[in-house]
C-alpha cells in the first residue's frame, strides 16, 4: 500500500455523508413530537495499524483489503432503547441512497463474550473526482447500555491483547448480563420515559 491517505479519502467522505444523513433524520424527529430513536451518532475510519493487525490476523492480502475487510470504515448510531433498534434498522433498510449486503444481528444472537449490538454492513456509493466508488461500512446499531459495555470490553481487549483473563471475562460476561436487564427494565418504563423528556423539552421551547 504506497499511499494510506489516498485509499482511505473515500472511507471517509462515506462516514461523513452518513453522519450528516443520520444526524438529519435525528433533526427532523426533534422538529415533531415523535420519539426520536437516534440518540447520538459517531463514526470512524480504522487507523492504519490497525488495518495491519487485522490483515495480519485474518490472512487478509493488502491488495483485498476493500472487499474482505467490511470495518475500514465504521458507523455507530447509540438509541435509548432496545425497541428503538429496531425502528433504526427499518429506516436504514428503506433507504435508496446504498445497499445492505449483511446483517448481522448479535442482540438476539449475543456472541460468547456477552456482547449485543445490530450490525449492518452497507454498500455505499461515494462520487470523486475519478467517478463513483463503492465502498464498504460497517454500522453498528445499539443501546446506550450496550455501548458502554462494549467500549469496556474494547478498552480491556487492547489492554491484554485479546487475551482478556478468565476470571475478567466472567465478570465481563455477568456485566453484561446486566445490561441487558437494564434495557429490559427501561424498555418497561420507555413510555414514562418519553413523557418525561417530551415535558422537559416543550418547557425549554417556551423558555421554562
Amino acid at each position: 500500500m504506497s499511499n494510506w491517505t489516498i485509499f482511505l479519502t473515500p472511507y471517509k467522505q462515506a462516514i461523513e455523508e452518513l453522519k450528516i444523513k443520520l444526524k438529519g433524520i435525528r433533526q427532523q424527529y426533534q422538529q415533531t413530537s415523535k420519539h426520536t430513536p437516534i440518540e447520538f451518532v459517531t463514526a470512524r475510519v480504522k487507523p492504519v495499524s490497525s488495518i495491519l493487525d487485522k490483515a495480519k490476523r485474518k490472512n487478509i492480502p493488502l491488495d483485498r483489503l476493500e472487499e474482505e475487510m467490511q470495518d475500514l470504515a465504521g458507523v455507530r448510531i447509540v438509541t435509548q432503547f432496545v425497541e428503538d433498534i429496531e425502528k433504526v434498522v427499518s429506516l436504514i433498510r428503506s433507504r435508496q441512497d446504498f445497499e445492505i449486503i449483511e446483517e448481522r444481528d448479535y442482540i438476539i444472537e449475543k456472541k460468547p463474550s456477552g456482547y449485543r449490538s445490530y450490525h449492518l454492513v452497507l454498500c455505499y456509493p461515494v462520487q470523486t473526482i475519478n467517478g463513483e466508488k463503492k465502498v464498504l461500512v460497517e454500522m453498528q446499531i445499539r443501546t446506550l447500555s450496550m455501548n458502554f459495555w462494549a467500549t469496556i470490553e474494547h478498552s480491556l481487549n487492547y489492554k491484554y491483547s485479546g487475551e482478556i483473563p478468565e476470571d475478567i471475562k466472567m465478570r465481563l460476561q455477568r456485566a453484561a448480563e446486566a445490561a441487558f436487564r437494564l434495557d429490559e427494565e427501561m424498555s418497561l418504563i420507555r413510555d414514562e420515559v418519553r413523557d418525561a423528556q417530551e415535558i422537559i423539552t416543550t418547557k425549554q421551547e417556551l423558555g421554562g
